[in-house]
């Protein structure tokens, strides 16, 4: 089955993340078919704990309107945190597509519980990505 091009715009972004250092979750938003703001994970770059790759896609977002948030996709690496799934609630987001949810499983039953359509591919690419970066940095991804 073919990537979602999408998908692979928040692989591309977990990339990136990774090379400079930080650990490999990427997000982008998408309204009307186009990506409008991309974000990775720089927890460890900013020296932040809440700079999560949805976090630093939605504050990228800066300038939309509610109503264009809430029409938009939020497209991610892996299921989002109690934090980014609050952020997703708050700015009204509506939907969020996550790569996979086997390496952790976030907050998406409260998602869920608040009217946000979810859905989860379990994308093998998003699985393995976090795996090997685990299996090179142990523990380094998770902290927090």
């Amino acid at each position: 089955m073919a990537l979602d091009k999408y998908l692979l715009a928040a692989l591309d972004e977990a990339n990136k993340g990774m090379e400079a250092g930080g650990v490999p979750i990427g997000s982008v938003l998408v309204i009307d078919g186009k990506i409008v703001a991309r974000g990775h994970n720089r927890q460890s770059q900013m020296n932040s704990l809440i700079r999560h790759a949805e976090m630093d896609c939605i504050d990228r977002a800066g300038g939309l309107t509610s109503e264009e948030l809430g029409r938009s996709i939020i497209y991610t690496t892996l299921s989002p945190c109690d934090m980014c799934a609050g952020a997703i609630i708050f700015f009204k987001i509506p939907r969020v597509i996550i790569g996979e949810n086997l390496n952790y499983k976030g907050a998406e039953e409260y998602l869920l519980s608040r009217g946000v359509e979810v859905q989860v591919l379990n994308d093998q690419a998003c699985i393995q990505m976090l795996q090997d970066f685990d299996r090179q940095n142990p523990g380094a991804w998770n902290k927090g």
